[in-house]
Parts: structure tokens; C-alpha cells; sequence
């Protein structure tokens, strides 16, 4: 149970950050989509050039290893990435979705209480998948959701939910080794992380 305390702290300080998200998200792009099995095409002159759009492909340096307890130790990596990435996105995807909801409340006491209710509902929706996370998957998953929001999860916890709550959920994540003051650091101490996950959201992984 600590642990998937941890691991809902993450979740949750997304959750509050609805409530402070500056801009309504963007309206997405309507795109021309060519039947299957047909290409769209321009005509140039007295010729009709087919238009291929091709996927982004993300090149890094080969990794070399020391020794095999490094190559291990990526490779967990890569596993542990796979497993959590997806709960990060999904739950910054649905933090967009709620957003204007939210915005249509009244006044402070009516978000707060819905909050509330989406921290209860969060409980419920995820704990059992959470669940199955191990510890060292539990601190990648805060640390992902850090990078889809842009703000260490303390920071979002103590706007919106109070600073005794946010201090409540980090003493949680100290008794493990984790922190919600943590910065995800891409071009540092994360930067092999960030690499993987660049990789395996582009499916080259």
C-alpha cells in the first residue's frame, strides 16, 4: 500500500495541476487522409508527384556498455519505461480532457471538492494496476509525470491541494527514497531516460 501511495502522489499532483493550467487546450488539426491503398498526390507542372509523409526517426550515438551489468541495467531501464510511459501520458491526457470542466465551477470551494472526488475516484481506477508496479517503476512513473507537466509534483500538490497534503504525500515518497521535489532532468541525470523514452514513443524501441 505505500507504494502505490507514491506512485498516486505522482498522479494526483497532475490532477491538481488542472486547476492552474493557463490556456484551454489546442483544437486538433483536421487532416486529408488518402483511401487505403492510394497515396495523396500533388500535380507539379504536367506531372502528379505522390506525397509520402515519413515517420521522424531519432538517432543517438551507440550505447557501449562496460560490462554486462550495464547492458542489464538498460535493458531494465527500457522494460520499466514501456511499463510506466503509458500511465503518464494517459493520465496527462485526461487532465486535458478535464480541464474545462473545471473551469466551469463556480468558485474555489466547488474545484476543491471536485478534486476531492477525482482523488477518490484515482484511488479506485488505478490502484490495482498500480499495484503491480515495483518500487523502482513507482519512482520512473513520478518522475514521468513530472516530465508531462513541466512541474515537480510538490510544487502542483502544495498550489492545489494545500501544503499540508503535498508534505503528507512526500513524507510517503522519503519513506521509500523518493521525493515530489525531484526534477526530471532530460540533458542531465536523466538524459539516458529521456533517450529511451524518445525511442520507444517513437516506436524504435
Amino acid at each position: 500500500m505505500p507504494l502505490f501511495r507514491v506512485i498516486f502522489a505522482g498522479i494526483a499532483c497532475l490532477w491538481a495541476g488542472a486547476n492552474g493550467l493557463a490556456q484551454s487546450p489546442a483544437k486538433p488539426a483536421i487532416r486529408m487522409q488518402a483511401p487505403e491503398g492510394y497515396f495523396a498526390a500533388r500535380v507539379e507542372g504536367n506531372d502528379t508527384v505522390a506525397v509520402i509523409q515519413l515517420p521522424t526517426v531519432i538517432v543517438f550515438p551507440e550505447l557501449k556498455f562496460r560490462n554486462e551489468k550495464e547492458r542489464r541495467q538498460y535493458s531494465k531501464l527500457v522494460r520499466d519505461v514501456k511499463k510506466t510511459l503509458p500511465y503518464a501520458k494517459m493520465v496527462y491526457v485526461t487532465l486535458i480532457e478535464t480541464y474545462e470542466y473545471i473551469q466551469t465551477l463556480p468558485d474555489d470551494k466547488a474545484r476543491e471538492a471536485h478534486l476531492k472526488r477525482m482523488e477518490k475516484d484515482l484511488f479506485r481506477e488505478y490502484k490495482p494496476e498500480l499495484k503491480k508496479l515495483t518500487l523502482s517503476q513507482g519512482k520512473l512513473l513520478i518522475k514521468l509525470i513530472d516530465r508531462e507537466c513541466n512541474q515537480t509534483g510538490y510544487n502542483l500538490v502544495s498550489a492545489y491541494l494545500g501544503r499540508f497534503r503535498a508534505g503528507f504525500w512526500n513524507l510517503f515518497a522519503g519513506m521509500l527514497g523518493a521525493s515530489l521535489k525531484s526534477e526530471y532532468d532530460p540533458a542531465g541525470k536523466d538524459a539516458l531516460t529521456e533517450r529511451v523514452v524518445l525511442l520507444v514513443e517513437h516506436g524504435q524501441l
